[in-house]
């Protein structure tokens, strides 16, 4: 039984024995580094049901444990709060059980539930900027994590690449572009194409401009303006199928497409089934048919589908335009229903989108449960907040975006000047030195927005990012080198098991690591639960700063007592793969060397 387990277990019946009272429940917690002890009982609840002071209580509590578990050596108790000490023995016989697995803290593979994360789902009209970044991380290590908690995963994402937007660069391109293509320009296809948007953007601005000034009202000027006029002749084009319009859309997303998987790439990402706005827009058309004639839905007057969720706290939603036409919740509808034909192992899905979105979510999870699908009680809207910038926010159509391609750049030229200002990389190859570069700077990036809550609006600052002190990537990955250079360094033979008799008593360092490895596999299972890689990010770094104030303040490889020498070379190795598993639900990578 897991300590924990056996701790809770033998504390009720510890009050059932002493006060005659039943627990439903028994917090524990991590004791307070400041204070003695390793796992706290939290006494304040239990009295509700146990009356008496507290303190005493504890100790009572305390006692009985310490009398009944060979687990527990000691016990203090500070107010409402029993801090246990737990014997090194057991945390030596934890140790030599889980030393040698190598995916230590994963749970075995699909041995849960089968889930579909959807990210990234970029508009064509333009490249993928940080806003993406943020969506993109946040979808693929959310991904890792359930795959890594037991469920089965597949990645997917619906390209948003039909739509006036789309018409706007397409329309650019014939008046301005002269033939260009990615091959003449030398310009990626994605932002190839984002040019042509920005210029559509600028060229409408001047013309709403120049209305006004004729003396037309602003609102009507934007409605009335030339160019949009001509998009939206583009677009009723495409969708009555013009084969010359259809083959300059299928050109002009055939760039970007390219950009794109040059994009996802270099973040190390990728997808297991690609979906297209273009095939999808109509799918939930006959689904809203079948819903109204089960009276999950109604039609108005004007001859429009509505649902009317009023009762359950939200609103009415139009469905289907009174023309027919689908709106995006339509799409979105037949998508899910559509992902669970083409995939019907799916148990639940995750929608990696901006929190702007969080209202259309819980209509379409509704929704789908009242069209009494028993997947949609498994749904989840994966929020996040919006990245800012120093220089504040971003805007696609003024071209005033972060491009994803030059930030990941950009991060790669940071990490190079600072590790070149810190002489770390004067023995590697200049190949060498080109991949340590990337390594860091992207470990760098994922690292400073996954930290950070998704549902927490953040300030990105790539500077501080790939700072080698501090919570930060190249922090973790620096240590994580300095393991390796350990276990280079340690020429003898060190992996024959130590039994706790052998060793002694435990420094307080090295039972700190011990405390922080046990902890990693229900740090796995809490951020698949909360779908957070911030909880995650966070528990490697303190593992991390605990491995850094072992190395400073006790001796590995110097120590003169060859069982105690042997055990530390052990830990040290376990603490590198712990951080090699974790970092690898971060999608970062991290270097044998730096």
């Amino acid at each position: 039984m897991h300590l924990e387990n056996l701790l809770v277990q033998t504390v009720k019946e510890g009050v059932q024995t002493l006060y005659g009272s039943t627990l439903e429940t028994v917090e524990l917690q991590p004791t307070r580094k400041e204070f003695v002890g390793d796992i706290t009982v939290v006494v304040f609840p239990m009295l509700r049901q146990v009356k008496g002071n507290p303190v005493e209580i504890g100790n009572a509590i305390g006692e009985y444990l310490q009398s009944r578990l060979e687990e527990v050596g000691g016990y203090n108790t500070i107010k409402g709060f029993l801090n246990l000490e737990i014997s090194d023995a057991y945390y030596l016989n934890f140790f030599n059980r889980i030393r040698s697995e190598e995916v230590y803290g994963y749970q075995e593979p699909e041995s849960k539930g089968v889930v579909m994360v959807e990210y990234s789902s970029p508009n064509t009209n333009k490249p993928l900027h940080l806003g993406h970044i943020r969506n993109i991380l946040l979808g693929y290590s959310v991904s890792e994590i359930l795959k890594a908690a037991g469920n089965k995963v597949y990645k997917t994402q619906i390209v948003n690449d039909r739509g006036i937007h789309i018409c706007k660069s397409m329309l650019a391109w014939e008046r301005y572009g002269k033939g260009e293509t990615p091959q003449r320009s030398g310009l990626k296809g994605d932002k190839l194409v984002g040019s042509y948007y920005v210029a559509f953007n600028n060229a409408y601005r001047d013309e709403v401009l120049s209305l006004v000034a004729e003396g037309m009202p602003e609102d009507q000027a934007e409605k009335e303006a030339p160019s949009l006029r001509e998009a939206q002749e583009l677009l009723r084009r495409w969708e009555a199928g013009d084969p010359e319009v259809v083959a300059l859309w299928k050109m002009m997303n055939g760039w970007v497409y390219d950009g794109f998987e040059r994009t996802y790439k270099d973040l190390g990402v990728d997808f297991d089934r690609l979906y297209y706005e273009s095939d999808t827009y109509l799918l939930g058309k006959d689904v809203v048919a079948e819903g109204l004639e089960k009276g999950v839905f109604f039609k108005k007057e004007d001859g429009s589908v509505w649902i009317d969720l009023t009762e359950d706290g939200l609103d009415e939603k139009i469905v289907l335009r009174a023309d027919g036409t689908a709106v995006y919740m339509t799409q979105d509808i037949g998508t899910a229903i559509q992902r669970v034909t083409d995939y019907p192992d799916i148990t639940g899905m995750v929608y990696t989108v901006g929190n702007e979105q969080d209202y259309h979510f819980k209509v379409l999870f509704l929704i789908l449960k009242k069209l009494g699908y028993q997947w949609a009680e498994n749904l989840y809207h994966l929020s996040y907040g919006m990245v800012d910038l120093p220089t504040g926010k971003m805007k696609s159509r003024e071209g005033t975006v972060v491009d994803a391609d030059d930030l990941i750049l950009e991060m790669d030229e940071t990490a190079r000047q600072i590790a070149e200002e810190h002489g770390r990389v004067a023995e590697f190859s200049a190949a060498e030195k080109q991949q340590l570069y990337h390594t860091i700077g992207l470990g760098a990036l994922k690292y400073y927005i996954l930290k950070v809550d998704p549902k927490k609006r953040m300030l990105f600052n790539p500077e501080e990012s790939v700072d080698f002190q501090g919570n930060t990537g190249p922090f973790i990955q620096y240590t994580y080198a300095r393991i390796q250079s350990i276990l280079r360094k340690a020429e003898f033979d060190y992996k024959e098991a130590i039994a706790p008799a052998a060793l002694g008593a435990l420094d307080s360092r090295e039972k700190q690591l011990l405390k922080d490895l046990e902890q990693f596999p229900a740090v796995v299972e809490e951020a698949a639960a909360q779908f957070s890689p911030a909880l995650i990010a966070n528990y490697t770094y303190d593992l991390v700063k605990d491995f850094n104030s072992f190395y400073q303040q006790v001796s590995i490889l110097g120590e003169s007592d060859e069982v105690k020498k042997r055990f530390r070379v052990q830990l040290t190795e376990k603490v590198g793969r712990v951080i090699r598993n974790a970092t690898a639900l971060l999608g970062i990578d991290v270097p044998q060397r730096m």
